[in-house]
């Protein structure tokens, strides 16, 4: 698959044609189909009681099939590995590579967005950006813009579909007054400028984060299109579906799941860098992270561990002033890509070294926030104290390590 990196690196964005060669598009259509099948089985038992019979099926506006985050319950076998194979497709997995600049992409997550029993509409312009437990958005433009990206996201069209637009080249600037305004007024009409990605089907959309984009029309209309993710690394809490993959496949899920177990042990060598005030070994978990990082990436890897620490502390009960309730609720999950491994890898640390740990970040998380209550559109974050666009300011990574001495 031939892609235009200067294009997608400028724009943000890439239509490209026949992903899926169209003589492999009906079989994964059957397969995918299969998984729906299996997944509202699931759904009719988990639905609540005040809920219709199909549960999830009937009332979410986009149902989405999750592979490889929570257990799969028995939706991947032999029937249906095509539906985990695609990723490792030369045309996602070899693209993915490419506009990322990596020797060896590996997959994220794994989804599959289906449309609704009824018409719901539009959804809002929004940023896959939560800024509370990842960081503001400068410092993603100022890393991509120094490095390249570390994460591209797809949709890849089963079927003919138009419903994602995208902002060309907003993932590299802050929103402007009047597309803040007209977010404000109305998020769920086109923004100027805006380009609507015409799909057919076997055709993907690959975009750089924190891109404006929306979901334009939930409708009916039949929509199979998968989504998901590349980056350097990745976590997958289920793994029972591998068995069913081919043998070249297999390597490839084993080879990214043992990369991010590498990458786990390189995130608390540098919390442990910070805990005992080493810099050195702090600047060297920080190029084995992120390899060929400047030193804007390297910035926005020390604000990842913040929260990272933040997290760890929450995980053994400490109670930390000024986070906000949401940031806790959000540390009971996972961010991989943000350095948040979840609550199985704070157990890693004691309380004690937890406890220290958030102490070595909290002067850098003072800078991240204020006290006023700060609100911005098109970001997946309501109020909050923390910032959404700007760093701090003439704060780098050597700054970061004096505060240990404060």
């Amino acid at each position: 698959m031939k892609v235009n990196r200067d294009q997608f690196m400028e724009e943000g964005y890439l239509v490209l044609r026949e992903v899926v060669p169209s003589e492999e598009l009906d079989a994964l259509r059957e397969s995918y189909e299969l998984m729906v099948s299996r997944q509202r089985g699931i759904w009719m038992q988990e639905r609540a009681p005040n809920d219709p019979p199909g549960g999830v099926w009937e009332t979410s506006p986009q149902p989405r099939l999750l592979l490889g985050r929570n257990p799969l319950a028995g939706l991947v076998d032999e029937k249906t590995a095509s539906t985990v194979e695609i990723w490792a497709h030369e045309n996602m997995q070899g693209a993915s590579t490419e506009l990322l600049g990596e020797e060896d992409a590996g997959v994220t997550e794994m989804m599959l967005m289906c449309s609704p029993v009824k018409d719901c509409g539009p959804a809002a312009w929004h940023r896959d950006h939560h800024p509370i437990d990842t960081a503001p958005l400068q410092g993603y433009v100022d890393d991509i813009v120094e490095t390249g990206p570390r994460y591209v996201q797809w949709n890849l069209s089963l079927y003919d579909d138009n419903v994602l637009w995208v902002l060309p080249g907003s993932h590299l600037r802050f929103n402007t007054e009047a597309e803040n305004q007209q977010l404000l007024a109305d998020p769920k009409v086109p923004l100027p400028g805006a380009v609507q990605t015409h799909l057919n089907a076997g055709d993907g959309v690959v975009y750089i984060l924190p891109i404006l984009h929306w979901g334009s029309n939930y409708s009916r209309k039949m929509r199979r299109t998968i989504h998901g993710g590349f980056s350097n690394h990745t976590h997958y809490q289920s793994f029972d579906y591998v068995d069913y993959l081919s043998p070249a496949v297999q390597d490839k899920f084993h080879r990214w799941n043992s990369r991010s177990e590498q990458m786990q042990v390189w995130t608390e060598n540098a919390l442990r860098a910070a805990i005992n005030k080493n810099a050195d070994a702090y600047h060297r978990a920080l190029n084995n992270l992120h390899p060929g990082r400047g030193e804007k990436g390297k910035m926005l890897s020390t604000v990842f561990l913040s929260k990272a620490a933040c997290f760890v502390a929450m995980a053994h009960g400490d109670e930390l002033a000024d986070i906000p309730d949401d940031l806790k609720n959000r540390g009971k999950g996972f961010h991989a890509i943000t350095l948040n491994w979840g609550p199985p890898f704070a157990k890693r640390f004691t309380k004690e070294e937890a406890a220290i740990l958030w102490e070595r970040f909290q002067p850098l998380d003072a800078l991240l926030k204020t006290d006023e209550e700060l609100y911005l559109p098109g970001f997946q974050s309501g109020p909050m104290h923390y910032y959404f666009n700007e760093m701090p300011a003439d704060f780098g990574v050597a700054d970061f390590i004096e505060t240990w001495e404060l």
